[in-house]
């Protein structure tokens, strides 16, 4: 291992250190350059208008693309897939659960791998790979081959989130990181809606070659893995590596997040004591148990929503199309709690609550309205969805206030590890015997709600403990200049080891 060579006296970082860091970013970007570069006001404004209308809508169309595909199932039962496949009992329950084995078990490798792979053509790929085994979905024609599809569509799926989240961390200000990651996954809202109008076109298709289920899937799976093609030309392994800047252009976009602290041109090496240190981290376990709780709730709502709506007594082809309002009060929440939380500073957490708060109301609504209300129950279902809302949250609070790659990466990957799990243990409370208002799983889902709000309280606590702790040792952290920013961008440390980094809510 190189050893680390320290700024000279004064905080000043020589040029030419810099040029020779460990750093992949100095292959491709002269850092002396980095520091040259003098960012006026316009030039900032251009290259942030640049990402914006290029790397968003990259992001959010996939993520739009990848909640429509795991949507699927859900919609082919209304397609008879499961009598066409013959399931029967708790079958169901086992092939929407499968799907999160698949996505646990390449959650750590992904890890691993986005460190050490050109990011962007890592995702690219497995966009492509997904796209291609929920085609495999149609050809599917008994249980067994069913859960084979479900669970390496999992595993295709398992880097996406994940690695928009470090993209987003690497281009990306702290504090403009709250609306940019809502931005992309404003894709997950708007699948709800145009997921129920495509659904219901192919269910209009009436054809003796293939059944309804099988052309959804092979509509879609077509659709995704051609767009992993579109990634793999125009989305960025770094920000040293985007096509349509200039050279210019991305010693800015580098110099832009310096102040981040977060080690995000620290890709590349794989350090094993930083997934040692984000396991010890209090902040990991209380995402991830705040994670695990509330997708006792997710799991039942993605694979059980459109029984639960048949079930209000509307016919098959209108469930559908019925539940396009639980994306749009999914999109309504999330425009309003993002631009909150990016508006007014050290409100992350709290937004966070008032989702999980919503959810747990429309929860009860399901649980204690007679079953002759149908619009106070939809209602309920719809406000019940609004805790998905808080996904971008909780990545900006990963890319926010989590310093080092690794550990980072190793942080994402076990917040999906518990999101996973939560998503395999929810559906289990959906009792076959209890179709189509399922009171056993609505009760679990919303216990898993109450839970999550008890842990983000956790963190909120910690958070405003640990920065108490650090001002009191060090004392309030001190306007640095750009060349000890830098040094402390490439110092390899996290979060826990710079004494000027401090969390924010």
């Amino acid at each position: 291992m190189e050893k680390e060579q320290p700024p000279p006296s004064g905080g000043t970082l020589d040029v030419d250190i810099v040029k020779v860091g460990s750093s992949p970013a100095a292959r491709d970007v002269d850092l002396g350059q980095v520091l040259e570069t003098n960012i006026t006001p316009e030039l900032a404004r251009k290259v942030l208008w640049k990402l914006d209308v290029y790397l968003i809508p990259l992001m959010g169309f996939c993520y739009m693309l990848q909640y429509m595909d795991k949507l699927a199932l859900s919609q082919a039962t209304l397609f008879n897939l499961t009598e066409d496949l013959g399931l029967h009992g708790t079958q169901y329950n086992w092939a929407s659960a499968v799907f999160y084995f698949g996505y646990f078990a390449w959650s750590w490798p992904s890890s691993y791998l986005i460190v050490r792979l050109p990011l962007g053509k890592y995702l690219s790929l497995a966009v492509f790979l997904w796209g291609g085994i929920l085609m495999c979905h149609a050809a599917c024609t008994s249980f067994s081959g069913l859960m084979a599809a479900r669970f390496f569509l999992g595993v295709g799926e398992a880097s996406v989130a994940p690695g928009f989240a470090l993209i987003t961390g690497m281009f990306y200000k702290r504090e403009e990181q709250p609306a940019r990651q809502a931005a992309w996954f404003i894709g997950n809202s708007v699948a709800s809606v145009v997921g129920g109008l495509v659904a219901y076109g192919i269910g209009l298709i009436h054809n003796n070659t293939v059944n309804s289920w099988q052309l959804l899937f092979l509509v879609l799976g077509a659709i995704t893995a051609g767009y992993g093609l579109v990634l793999f030309a125009f989305l960025p392994d770094s920000p040293a590596k985007v096509i349509f800047f200039n050279k210019t252009e991305k010693s800015i976009a580098i110099q832009r997040t310096l102040k981040n602290k977060t080690g995000v041109m620290d890709a590349g090496k794989f350090r094993w004591g930083q997934v040692i240190m984000a396991i010890k981290d209090p902040q990991t376990w209380f995402l991830g148990l705040y994670t695990l709780c509330v997708n006792f709730c997710n799991g039942g709502i993605t694979s059980f929503s459109s029984i639960i709506i048949a079930g209000f007594g509307f016919s098959n082809l209108k469930a559908l199309l019925i539940q396009m309002p639980i994306g749009a009060a999914q999109l309504v929440f999330l425009l309003l709690t993002s631009g909150f939380a990016t508006l007014v500073q050290q409100t992350r957490i709290f937004m966070m609550m008032l989702n999980t708060v919503i959810s747990m109301i429309g929860m009860i609504l399901i649980w204690k309205l007679d079953s002759d209300s149908r619009a106070g129950r939809m209602t309920g279902l719809c406000l019940g969805a609004v805790f998905a809302a808080n996904i971008p949250l909780s990545l900006s609070l990963i890319s926010s206030n989590v310093a080092g790659f690794t550990k980072k990466s190793t942080v994402s990957a076990l917040m999906f590890v518990a999101y996973c799990i939560g998503n395999i243990v929810g559906p289990q409370f959906f009792i076959p015997s209890e179709k189509p208002g399922y009171p056993t799983g609505i009760k679990a889902a919303m216990s898993g709600l109450v839970f999550g709000i008890f842990f983000l309280i956790c963190l909120y606590i910690f958070y405003v403990g640990e920065n108490r702790r650090r001002d009191r040792l060090y004392g309030s952290p001190r306007q640095l200049t750009e060349a000890e920013e830098l040094q402390d961008e490439l110092s390899n440390k996290t979060d826990r080891e710079i004494e000027s980094f401090r969390y924010v809510l």
